[in-house]
């Protein structure tokens, strides 16, 4: 007689062993072990083995490349990070913190393509009907063609598939979904791992666009196992404060386009739209002020103009404090040190606050000589004329060095009205706006 297999898998992380364990060795989590059904050992050695198949290798020459004929989506920036719209039969992780907008993005977008003449199915099952009707009222998000299932059953949610045709398909949220098939609670690492195979099998066999909400965790990453990101054929992550307007959606991976894309949304009485002028939504000078200076950053292919501020005050604590808000606090610190020993300045003697103003983040080196420029203003108390831009990355040894996209950021400074740039070196082309090059930042001194 055969012996039953036994599999236990750990539902913190997935760890899987042939014996129960009182604490995961992978992940050191206590008390998660569960055993594993013959059922469930069956579906879960199913998805471990989609990556094999017996189709016949052929030269890379010989393949033929699939027309993709994308679907716009109604909103001009989610349109923007997907690549250009929605692909057929592509499965589109979203994440974001509780509250940034993801249902009511996603809810505006299934209601644009449901005026289309589109079918869209909305699962929801975290919120009732009615909840989402309200919701649906306040953005405008009502149409014929826009329809609502509460259900948390997966295999509920691919017979009502089966029975009708959807264009569309938005399950909100992959972590509340579970199979029958799978003994574990909604959300295990078992769950979403089936529940998220299924759905893509889906996708791909109908050629149905599919929407995945899924909840992120207290560091920001998406929860559940890693596998979910590697499965799905997009991960978008939806950014914001919600004391801000403005929202930020980047993508992380991209099957059918680049990542270097960023979605800007702003949150209205009638819900998320497409910032169509963002221009001065990150800086707001009309007169010279002290500790203040401008810079240009790029995200993907777009410049935005940013404010950086600066606050230096005479410390009372042996330890100076340093604190940053949508900067690189690490990075502030090298600065710091740098200024100290190239320009001899005491600043172990103070304490030294940036902030990005608007609420975004700073994800590049473009911006270090406007920080210093600002922290040295401040230091001085000296205001910076407001029709100047600072553009540089500064290095270890003090030098200002090239930015990659230069004439782009001067073209955007230029049109919002400033006339001069401070640059670590001569522009390609000619811009309505005055360069003036420096190269180590003990020039940067002469503008302060």
């Amino acid at each position: 007689m055969a012996k039953k297999k036994t599999l236990f898998e750990c539902q913190a992380c997935g760890y899987k062993s042939s014996k129960w364990m009182g604490k995961c060795t992978n992940c050191g989590a206590w008390d998660s072990f569960v055993e594993l059904s013959a059922k469930e050992i069956e579906i879960l050695q199913k998805i471990d083995k989609t990556t094999l198949s017996s189709t016949n290798v052929i030269p890379i020459t010989e393949v033929e490349q699939d027309k993709i004929q994308r679907i716009p989506t109604g909103m001009d920036e989610l349109d923007l990070v997907l690549g250009g719209g929605l692909v057929p039969g592509s499965l589109v992780l979203v994440g974001g913190s509780p509250g940034v907008g993801k249902s009511t993005l996603l809810l505006k977008t299934c209601a644009n393509l449901a005026k289309t003449n589109k079918r869209v199915l909305y699962v929801s099952a975290e919120e009732s009907a009615g909840q989402i009707k309200m919701r649906a009222d306040r953005i405008e998000a009502n149409e014929k063609n826009l329809y609502l299932l509460n259900e948390l059953v997966l295999e509920s949610i691919i017979a009502q598939l089966e029975k009708d045709h959807f264009d569309l398909l938005v399950i909100d949220s992959i972590q509340t979904i579970y199979s029958q098939e799978i003994s574990s609670a909604p959300g295990s690492v078992s769950q979403v791992k089936a529940v998220t195979f299924e759905l893509m099998r889906l996708a791909k066999s109908k050629k149905i666009p599919i929407f995945i909400i899924g909840h992120i965790t207290k560091e920001g990453s998406i929860a559940g196992p890693r596998i979910l990101e590697h499965m799905v054929d997009t991960v978008l992550y939806f950014e914001g404060d919600s004391s801000q307007e403005i929202r930020l959606l980047r993508g992380f991976k991209n099957r059918f386009g680049s990542i270097s894309e960023v979605g800007i949304f702003e949150m209205t009485k009638k819900g998320l739209v497409s910032a169509k002028n963002i221009a001065k939504r990150f800086f707001n000078r009309k007169n010279a002020l002290v500790g203040s200076a401008a810079t240009v950053i790029m995200e993907g292919s777009r410049p935005i103009i940013l404010e950086v501020q600066a606050l230096v005050a005479e410390t009372g604590y042996p330890s100076p404090k340093r604190s940053s808000t949508g900067f690189d606090t690490n990075r502030l610190t090298m600065l710091l040190a740098l200024l100290e020993k190239k320009l001899e300045l005491p600043f172990n003697q103070y304490d030294v606050f940036v902030n990005i103003a608007g609420g975004i983040k700073i994800n590049e080196t473009a911006a270090d000589l406007a920080i210093i420029a600002a922290i040295l203003s401040s230091f001085r108390n000296r205001p910076i004329s407001e029709e100047t831009i600072f553009l540089g990355e500064v290095g270890l040894t003090g030098e200002i060095r090239d930015i990659v996209m230069l004439d782009n950021r001067l073209k955007e400074a230029a049109s919002q009205g400033f006339t001069k740039a401070i640059v670590p070196s001569r522009p390609l082309e000619k811009h309505n706006i005055k360069t003036y090059i420096v190269e180590s930042v003990e020039k940067i001194v002469d503008w302060m």
